[in-house]
């Protein structure tokens, strides 16, 4: 059986690395088709090229699926018009056992799709960010138009938001905005400096404007009376050191989108959000989904095994090919939209990450076991409704 399952991933792995090539390729034609009219003085050609190169390991990691989906089934049905699965299933490979086949197979699969998730992935995308933040002077990600807004409590029990206008590629910032709340969430202070770099556990202030509230401006002003001290008083600083629970890392973190980032580094950035009392739902559906990941190709190869079972001798090869790869991009596509659904249902986290490839393959399994034992099931109905016709 060894022979036999090498030879199977032998011709699974030369048909996905042929199928992923080519939508590698024609994703990234239309990807630089689409980024051809940014190409100017300050982004080049050479650099739309470099960027495009940082975006392979994400699509690679995106197009996988869909690729071993397409990849097996093309395989199997090779092997099913080549009559070479019939010699596996004259020697005693069960379909479930021929199916176990296929899961170690996609193990070394799935091996590389969790190191492309953990490593190259996020680098990729930070790279990426960092391409985009010197070519274009702007990065994708959660920014506003007035800039990213982070909330965290401060040692008195107050609360502090910050507000960053403008990221740089080594992980500083410019243009940071302070707005700082007393427990009753009174405006205390405001702040703005130049630029700002994170060092530990701080984040240092360069060139900054302190603007502080007196707290008897507001009700002197709601007595309509002049208050005994001016309402505010503004002092410059050359620098000041603020200690944040921000830090570069959880920054960029904030730039990537969730799906982009490694197990660790949305665990560090869920346990940020929740300390802050903010929410993190996107975030938790973004862990399980990554968690889930492996399963989903495992769930690809189980939905391409049922082709290994297909009667070649009475034609329409090509169809059933067809509709077994509509069928699985049918289910990624599902697949994403229960991210959406979920996220505005407030479905729990494992049943948006885990739901459709729980369906999907149990669906894949029932096709599996009726066409294991097809001619099983015939002859029961033959015996109990001797009347009625059965497929031969």
């Amino acid at each position: 059986m060894r022979t036999a399952r090498r030879y199977l991933a032998r011709e699974i792995y030369r048909s996905c690395a042929v199928v992923l090539l080519a939508l590698l390729g024609l994703f990234t034609f239309f990807a630089l088709v689409d980024d051809l009219d940014n190409v100017g003085d300050k982004f080049s050609m050479l650099a739309l090229l470099y960027m495009q190169a940082l975006a392979l390991p994400t699509r690679l990691y995106d197009l996988l699926p869909i690729g071993l989906l397409i990849g097996a089934v093309l395989a199997l049905a090779g092997l099913a018009q080549r009559n070479e699965l019939v010699i596996l299933r004259v020697s005693g490979v069960s379909g479930m056992r021929l199916l176990g086949m296929l899961w170690i197979v996609t193990i070394p699969l799935v091996i590389g799709a969790t190191l492309l998730s953990e490593f190259v992935t996020p680098a990729a995308e930070i790279k990426s960010g960092e391409a985009s933040l010197m070519f274009r002077g702007k990065a994708s990600g959660a920014r506003m138009d007035s800039g990213y807004w982070f909330k965290e409590p401060t040692r008195d029990n107050g609360t502090r938001i910050i507000n960053i206008a403008k990221l740089l590629a080594n992980g500083n910032v410019e243009g940071v905005t302070l707005y700082e709340f007393e427990p009753g969430l009174t405006l205390a202070s405001l702040s703005t400096a130049a630029n700002g770099t994170f060092t530990e556990d701080k984040l240092v202030l360069h060139d900054v404007t302190e603007t502080h509230l007196d707290k008897e401006a507001a009700q002197a002003l709601a007595n309509a009376k002049p208050p005994a001290r001016p309402p505010a008083e503004v002092t410059k600083l050359p620098q000041r050191e603020l200690d944040t629970t921000l830090s570069a890392s959880r920054l960029m973190a904030r730039v990537l989108t969730p799906e982009r980032m490694s197990v660790s580094t949305l665990l560090d950035y869920i346990d940020y959000l929740h300390h802050n009392q903010l929410d993190a739902s996107r975030q938790v559906v973004a862990l399980w989904r990554k968690v889930a990941y492996p399963f989903t190709l495992f769930v690809m190869i189980t939905i391409a095994a049922p082709i290994s079972f297909m009667q070649t001798r009475r034609g329409g090869v090509g169809a059933k090919v067809f509709i077994g790869i509509l069928l699985g991009v049918g289910f990624f596509m599902l697949n994403q939209l229960a991210l959406n659904v979920g996220m505005l249902s407030r479905w729990p986290a494992w049943l948006t990450a885990l739901g459709p490839n729980l369906g999907a393959v149990l669906i894949a399994l029932g096709a599996l076991s009726l066409m294991e034992y097809r001619h099983v099931t015939s002859r029961l109905i033959q015996t109990r409704w001797p009347w009625r016709k059965t497929p031969v």
